[in-house]
């Protein structure tokens, strides 16, 4: 079992770089993205660039993700731990990614004041593109900074596996022991049906779960129930999981 993940993500791509890793749908607007892994690896590296190059983030920092249900989640996941940072979703960081909602009061305190962090701002929109209007002063728009990074990320201090993922958890135990009832569901190679947000506490598993077994996830945000099980089929997954308060299942 590798010990990192910059280790796990090279492994996948030796094995099986074609294999759908990350599927996203957003039932609001009919989106769907497919990432395979050589896709997914490559997003992860420009995302790495840009938190380094243009963040200033070092390996031992804190970067605090604070996202919805998106493909971009899974993405800045691996970013952060490829460079070596820890994830956080509360508390003092020394960036953060955000969407629309909410930008305004990362970028700013009760009184107007800049927070002191950079700020890394995500538009949701499809295919990962630029807001729509200019963003505040002082804030990356994702969609206009990460296209300029480049393709492979080497960090020139790479993590190793005690270097903490999250909080109090670091990439070894992360990559070897995550998963919870997730990972009971899952065979080797299977695919995840689920609504849960991946950038979250709960949800975390429903991306390191199948990662781990090779397989792969399907999120779905603002899910539409009519459309739940047909997607199940369609999709070729071969367990579902709802969140923490419902029972998963396993077919």
């Amino acid at each position: 079992m590798a010990e990192t993940f910059p280790a796990l993500l090279t492994e996948l791509l030796r094995s099986d770089p074609g294999r759908p890793l990350v599927t996203f749908y957003d039932d609001a607007t009919g989106e769907r993205v497919e990432l395979s892994v050589t896709t997914y690896a490559n997003w992860v590296a420009k995302t790495a660039s840009l938190l380094v190059e243009e963040t200033d983030l070092e390996r031992g920092m804190r970067l605090l993700v604070d996202l919805p249900t998106h493909w971009l989640g899974p993405v800045f996941l691996g970013a952060a731990w490829s460079v070596g940072l820890t994830v956080v979703w509360e508390g003092p960081a020394d960036a953060v990614v955000c969407g629309p909602e909410g930008l305004e009061a990362r970028v700013a305190d009760s009184e107007g004041h800049q927070t002191g962090a950079p700020v890394v701002a995500c538009a949701l929109r499809p295919l990962g593109v630029r807001f729509a209007d200019p963003v505040p002063p002082g804030v990356l728009d994702f969609g206009i900074e990460v296209w300029s990074q480049p393709d492979s990320f080497v960090a020139w201090d790479p993590p190793t596996g005690d270097d903490e993922a999250v909080p109090g958890i670091g990439q070894r135990t992360a990559l070897a022991s995550t998963g919870g009832e997730v990972a009971d569901l899952l065979t080797p190679g299977g695919r995840l049906l689920t609504a849960a947000n991946p950038a979250s506490p709960t949800g975390l598993a429903t991306f390191l779960a199948p990662l781990t077994r090779s397989g792969g996830t399907v999120w779905v945000a603002n899910p539409d129930p009519t459309r739940w099980e047909q997607r199940y089929a369609e999709e070729r997954a071969t367990a579902q999981w709802c969140g923490p308060e419902s029972q998963p299942t396993r077919s």
